[in-house]
């Protein structure tokens, strides 16, 4: 089977309008990506930030009319606004797991490694070795985010502690964790496809006795762990700082990743209240940020 993509580079306040009218004229998806070179960072809530100058992808059944399409859309916004235009036909593929082509086995300080389903693991005998396949969750460690969490765990000690990963996407952490000799962990994600990916994972690493996957709200009440994961972004930390520092013991330790170098006093502020925060650690424009859990003073 082969499908019909038609693409075209366009100005931002076109970018919306356009994706609707793809839509409307039997687009099956499309996707937005950066024609220039401008990075977007993380966005205020309620704000869908787009590039200065968008390509605008449309894929179509094979027997769409992709040059009626484009000339409709030159008609309704103007020949000299969409720019570069492509058309071709693509063959059929796992659209969802297509991006996975590139990823093989990574270590991550000393003896932590990522093996992809599909390689081998590497035959240093000291190795822990994370069998992962993500499906459709984030998290394969290479993205700076996760290789920070995980080279934090390479170099920790983890046995019979309590973990909890909060935005666990594919359990990446979550499952290192407890191959490193976690006693428990519990996973959290708002995505139902995160909980799944983090299930599977734990099988494919047969751990999945020593793992809970919740919802938020699905949490135990009053759920301690001694060291709790959080690699999603700086303003949800922030805005969850004491919900997820009362959710790590006395002496307890927190990891947060997933914050821009220019985001990382800011999420550090809204720790420093429960916690003694270590030094961050810098991987390009992303830093990770560390603490321990300040002892609970009674009066």
């Amino acid at each position: 089977m082969t499908w019909r993509q038609l693409s075209v580079a366009a100005p931002e306040a076109l970018t919306e309008p356009l994706s609707e009218a793809c839509s409307d004229m039997g687009a099956l998806s499309v996707s937005l990506e950066d024609e220039g070179d401008q990075p977007l960072f993380e966005p205020r809530p309620g704000e869908t930030p787009t590039w200065n100058n968008t390509r605008v992808t449309a894929l179509f059944e094979a027997d769409a009319d992709t040059d009626l399409i484009r000339s409709a859309l030159q008609t309704r916004f103007g020949e000299e606004r969409l720019q570069g235009w492509r058309i071709e036909t693509i063959a059929d593929q796992p659209w969802e797991r297509a991006w996975l082509e590139h990823f093989k086995p990574m270590r991550f300080g000393q003896r932590l490694w990522i093996v992809p389903t599909g390689f081998d693991a590497p035959e240093d005998t000291s190795a822990v070795c994370v069998n992962l396949d993500p499906g459709l969750a984030f998290g394969t460690g290479s993205h700076p985010t996760t290789a920070l969490c995980l080279e934090w765990i390479d170099a920790n000690d983890l046995r019979g502690l309590r973990v909890m990963d909060y935005g666990c996407g594919s359990g990446i952490l979550a499952v290192a964790a407890l191959l490193k000799g976690a006693e428990r962990v519990c996973a959290v994600d708002i995505d139902a496809q995160a909980l799944t990916a983090t299930q599977a994972n734990a099988r494919k690493n047969n751990v999945a006795a020593r793992i809970e996957c919740r919802f938020p709200e699905s949490v135990p009440e009053g759920y301690q762990a001694d060291i709790l994961f959080a690699n999603i972004l700086a303003n949800p930390l922030i805005e969850l700082a004491c919900v997820l520092s009362d959710g790590v013991v006395d002496n307890g330790r927190i990891v947060l990743s997933g914050i821009l170098k220019e985001q990382a006093d800011s999420v550090a502020q809204a720790y420093t209240p429960f916690f003694e925060m270590s030094a961050p650690v810098f991987s390009n424009e992303w830093v990770r940020l560390s603490g321990r859990r300040r002892s609970l003073i009674v009066r």
